[in-house]
């Protein structure tokens, strides 16, 4: 498996998250790493012809989740070069799919983008998990949500207290779904662990998002689906998310 870093960075985390990779899988194609200066971007991975590009914020590459970030990565590889149904369907025509004739406000449709993520993600993650240590993937859920849950003096309108401060509380309600999804299908932590409460707490601040239907379906999802079974999964979760569970438009 060939990984070339390029940029003025370490290259022992992916060097490290290559070894581990490859006591279970391998690549066919080659993998650059290219450092961004934009911190916000994080990581994300382009596929072509010859190779991947994992493309890499200079603060993620030399932050405490570089090599876990370089495996998750190395999983989404995996996944496109097997053809998997999760990295081969077109997200924008499972959108058209589900979304034709119903009408969708413009920040729906991007959290819609964001579930697709998630469902790619329970799949890398089946490959991530299988070859590397699953702590620090838990802290990372753990204080992601911390970070989009937090209390709030008073009440709101309608009689609820809410938790969610700055962020989307529906958005976040399908997040901790899917972290709690990605826990348990993975059988990762205990019941009484900090990130149900967390979980809850977003729910609770989204009484109109089916938080366990969102979990449910995450969890569940087949391991290896046929591309109508994955595109059928992919429909019903954006159909339940943005149009009221498939109900047209007034």
């Amino acid at each position: 498996m060939d990984v070339r870093v390029q940029g003025a960075v370490p290259a022992a985390p992916f060097l490290s998250a290559r070894d581990l990779f490859e006591t279970e899988y391998d690549l066919d194609k080659r993998v650059d790493v290219q450092v961004r200066e934009d911190p916000d971007e994080r990581t994300w991975t382009a596929h072509y012809d010859d190779r991947h590009v994992l493309n890499i914020s200079r603060k993620a590459a030399t932050g405490a989740m570089a090599r876990e970030l370089a495996l998750h990565e190395f999983a989404h590889m995996r996944r496109n070069e097997g053809d998997h149904p999760s990295h081969t369907q077109s997200t924008r025509e499972a959108l058209f799919l589900a979304l034709a004739g119903h009408s969708v406000e413009k920040h729906k449709i991007a959290h819609c983008y964001q579930i697709a993520n998630h469902m790619k993600d329970i799949y890398a993650d089946d490959i991530t998990l299988h070859v590397g240590p699953s702590d620090k993937l838990v802290s990372f859920l753990e204080s992601s949500l911390a970070g989009a849950v937090r209390d709030r003096p008073g009440d709101v309108p309608g009689g609820w207290h809410r938790h969610t401060g700055g962020t989307d509380p529906e958005i976040t309600a399908v997040n901790a779904a899917f972290a709690l999804a990605l826990v348990e299908r993975h059988d990762l932590v205990a019941d009484d662990h900090r990130i149900y409460d967390l979980a809850h707490a977003a729910a609770s601040d989204a009484p109109g998002v089916d938080f366990e239907g969102f979990r449910t379906r995450f969890r569940d999802l087949a391991e290896g689906p046929s591309e109508s079974t994955y595109r059928s999964a992919l429909v019903d979760a954006t159909r339940e998310y943005a149009t009221d569970g498939g109900r047209a438009a007034d």
